[in-house]
């Protein structure tokens, strides 16, 4: 649901394909780690605002926290691992706000690349 809504907003928008990409791929990684990391409801919310030439999204959980950033990633054979390395090479700045008991808020902010021949073609948004 937040990949449609989001990517919706953003190609009303004529945002172009590539930065939309890079923007849903950030926030899914984002939501997977608040489902698996954040807290025994599995619950999470997220918020967006694309404006000023950027898109703003939080992704915030219940859990414990989150350690810090890897510097690299880890090896061929771990499984997990990559979520944050991920996220951090396709926007332009990620930050976290932890407050322990309460939870972990990622914030992923991307300036905006245009399509400027989308404005002819005819949109096809889907409806929620």
């Amino acid at each position: 649901m937040v990949r449609r809504v989001l990517g919706d907003a953003m190609r009303s928008l004529n945002v172009s394909e590539t930065c939309i990409a890079d923007m849903l791929l950030a926030v899914s990684e984002a939501c997977s780690n608040a489902v698996r990391h954040g807290g025994p409801a599995n619950r999470y919310e997220v918020s967006a605002s694309i404006g000023y030439g950027q898109c703003d999204v939080r992704v915030a959980d219940s859990g414990t926290g989150v350690p810090s950033i890897p510097p690299g990633f880890p090896p061929p054979d771990t499984e997990n691992g990559r979520g944050l390395l991920i996220m951090r090479s396709v926007v332009d700045e990620i930050s976290f706000g932890i407050t322990p008991g309460r939870g972990t808020t990622v914030h992923l902010r991307k300036s905006l690349d245009w399509d400027e021949e989308a404005a002819a073609r005819p949109r096809e948004l889907a409806a929620v």
